[in-house]
């Protein structure tokens, strides 16, 4: 069975009366070449335990067992289970854990199962959670890169430049936590169902330390939110409504304090930059 054959896939999933969930963004990939580029392009070796979530049928779960020492992959859908089992049944380096990736505890799930391990994650995200679970990834610190297929709006949202339409607080918290790299698209006809919408694999690899000091970390990402949440307005407008225990006045204070026009609007600042004004605001606190 080759799990990229269309009728392949359409017969599997006959014999286990599956049907697709829209609320669950299922699409599964019918071009070969797609798991295969994945998982060469996810820096993994014999000695690298992979995470994976969101498996589908297995595609790219059977190309990730061919390289790594172990894949654990997080399926929420318990409609896969027989077809996994079908699928991936006589891999014994390949675990399904069936739950929800948002709600399980990721440090602790990959430590059990790869206690000796370098992690790397390599997954086809489900559309309608991308955000939340990279956010989930690189916050719990446990993989030296993110290897993953998400929406190409997204992905270059993620790789954006400073004063782009594309850049924004999504942008600087993966920014923070990653150094970012856009790896190549995929087309909708690549699945099935189609999704209205082109793909894009992106590779982020885990920064050792923030691309910048902060005197807290806290007031920096509130700096950040703030001045994205109304990016039309200039930077003083937007963080006075994001601060409202601060005055206009000092707020306006620290940013010119800062080194900027009271005038500037927050989608052309650097990481750089935002990190000089959250420090502004932090001694305004004191």
């Amino acid at each position: 069975m080759e799990l990229t054959n269309i009728n392949d896939i359409k017969q599997l999933l006959h014999r286990h009366g599956f049907r697709f969930s829209k609320s669950l963004g299922q699409n599964f990939l019918v071009a070969s070449w797609v798991p295969e580029d994945i998982a060469d392009s996810a820096d993994i070796d014999g000695g690298t335990g992979v995470l994976e979530i969101g498996p589908g049928i297995g595609c790219l779960t059977e190309q990730l067992s061919m390289r790594a020492r172990k894949v654990v992959s997080i399926e929420l859908d318990n409609a896969l289970r027989p077809v996994l089992a079908e699928t991936l049944g006589g891999r014994e380096n390949v675990e399904i854990v069936f739950g929800d990736a948002l709600k399980l505890d990721i440090a602790a799930l990959v430590n059990e199962k790869m206690p000796d391990m370098r992690r790397v994650v390599c997954a086809n995200l489900p559309y309608n959670v991308t955000t939340p679970i990279i956010s989930k990834l690189l916050e719990c610190g446990e993989f030296e890169t993110i290897t993953v297929m998400i929406q190409r709006e997204v992905a270059r949202r993620i790789c954006a430049a400073a004063g782009t339409a594309d850049y924004g607080a999504f942008t600087v918290f993966v920014n923070w936590y990653a150094q970012p790299e856009m790896l190549f698209d995929v087309p909708a006809g690549c699945f099935i169902p189609q999704p209205k919408v082109t793909s894009s694999v992106i590779r982020l690899k885990r920064r050792d330390t923030p691309p910048v000091q902060v005197k807290s970390e806290t007031v920096f990402f509130r700096v950040v939110r703030a001045a994205f949440a109304q990016r039309r307005k200039t930077l003083v407008n937007a963080l006075s409504a994001g601060f409202g225990e601060l005055s206009k006045e000092s707020i306006e204070k620290c940013i010119i304090d800062s080194g900027f026009d009271a005038k500037i609007r927050g989608e052309v600042l650097s990481i750089g930059d935002f990190a000089k004004i959250a420090d502004a605001f932090c001694t305004v606190s004191e």
